[in-house]
């Protein structure tokens, strides 16, 4: 471990419940002084004061996970054809169709797929059963969405940090389960590590501890690792554990302006779901719909983007060792790597310079995770880092819990 590591940051509210730490609730966490919307819409950067230096040159956002390739190019001729009915809700035949199409991919009867982006009501929904509330076992740092949905009804987020290679702690998380757990939530491949666990290692832990809890795994980034199939523990769904596996289309099909994912889950949840309201086409809307139904179709583009993104990571990865910085073995779509400073330190170093690379993941508070752009891209933040990392310098300052 390099010894410029500094795990700090507190991750709590009062009362021991999480604080919603998704990805845009924090855009401004990292001390980055530039509006969300300006972030978030991709405007022409506009720099003043310390920001002057990138003032003539447009803003890299390496921060959100977003693939820079694009969607298929059958999304957006399906989304053409759609201009007509926008005065039209998403209806049932849309959904049905792509629900139809997800169960021929994934092999799966389609009364166990459930359509959205539904982490955070998967949550609450998850943390009003019973008594209400509950213990919801979660690697630290992680996405949240799942867990800040449970904590607005009551439930309780039990962090386990990674092991030593930064993956998944499976035993730590197995000795959390109680009589008091509601949920296991792991992502796999990580965020923001990039780590996969062992497949055969990980699908004994979701299968033992699914008899005890609902286990629930976010591969929302498995279809960028060499083996998506073999990874992937839906066959632990369709064999009829008490598992529930979610996917998005935000990330590799290119759809993060769309957002819509889905859920894999036993009969009785998605149904339960779905009296809640779950799933309803209105809700999914048209154009995602649409869009999610012709990007499933494009296999080639999901090949395409994963092979350029690992062309990129490798590459990434060559830079970082000459850098001499430490850093994870990431199968997705970014890296994560010791900065040796605080992150908002370079964030805030970075961005004056042009590149938007995000926010801070506690308690990694050294740790930098930056997204996989274009090779351009790529070559102009990477270049950014050394200049960076020259002009900076590593932290000397040690910094606490």
């Amino acid at each position: 471990m390099n010894s410029c590591w500094l795990p700090t940051g507190a991750y709590y509210v009062d009362g021991g419940l999480l604080m919603d730490l998704s990805r845009r609730s924090l855009l401004k966490s990292s001390g980055i002084m530039l509006s969300a919307n300006m972030i978030e819409s991709g405007t022409p950067f506009v720099a003043s004061g310390s920001l002057q230096a990138a003032s003539s040159q447009q803003l890299v956002r390496v921060s959100l996970n977003e693939n820079p390739y694009g969607p298929s190019s059958n999304v957006p001729m399906a989304i053409q054809r759609e201009f007509g009915r926008l005065n039209r809700y998403g209806d049932d035949a849309l959904a049905e169709h792509l629900a139809a199409q997800v169960a021929a991919y994934e092999d799966i009867p389609k009364d166990q797929i459930l359509l959205g982006e539904i982490l955070s009501l998967l949550g609450e929904y998850l943390g009003s059963q019973g008594n209400g509330g509950g213990e919801f076992i979660y690697s630290t740092p992680g996405y949240l969405a799942l867990i800040a949905g449970a904590a607005r009804v009551g439930g309780n987020g039990v962090p386990v940090p990674l092991n030593a290679r930064h993956q998944n702690d499976l035993p730590a998380l197995t000795a959390k389960v109680n009589e008091r757990t509601r949920a296991i939530y792991v992502v796999n491949p990580h965020n923001p590590t990039g780590t996969v666990n062992e497949s055969q290692e990980f699908k004994r832990f979701v299968l033992e501890n699914s008899k005890h809890t609902v286990v629930i795994v976010d591969e929302a980034y498995l279809e960028y690792t060499a083996d998506f199939t073999t990874q992937s523990t839906v066959s632990l769904v369709r064999d009829g554990a008490n598992v529930i596996v979610f996917r998005t289309f935000d990330k590799i099909h290119g759809l993060a302006g769309l957002p819509i994912g889905y859920i894999l889950a036993p009969r009785n949840l998605t149904a339960a779901l779905r009296e809640q309201g779950a799933g309803n086409a209105e809700s999914l809307g048209r154009l995602n719909l649409v869009a999610a139904s012709a990007a499933l179709k494009d296999t080639a583009q999901v090949e395409r983007t994963k092979n350029a993104v690992a062309q990129e990571r490798s590459k990434w990865h060559s830079v970082l060792r000459d850098l001499k910085l430490e850093h994870t073995d990431s199968t997705a779509n970014f890296v994560f790597f010791n900065a040796c400073m605080p992150q908002p330190t370079l964030a805030a170093a970075m961005l004056s310079r042009g590149a938007d690379i995000g926010r801070a993941h506690p308690p990694y508070m050294n740790w930098a995770r930056i997204t996989i752009g274009l090779p351009e891209e790529n070559q102009r933040v990477q270049a950014l880092l050394s200049d960076v990392l020259r002009a900076v310098g590593p932290s000397t300052t040690p910094t606490s819990r």
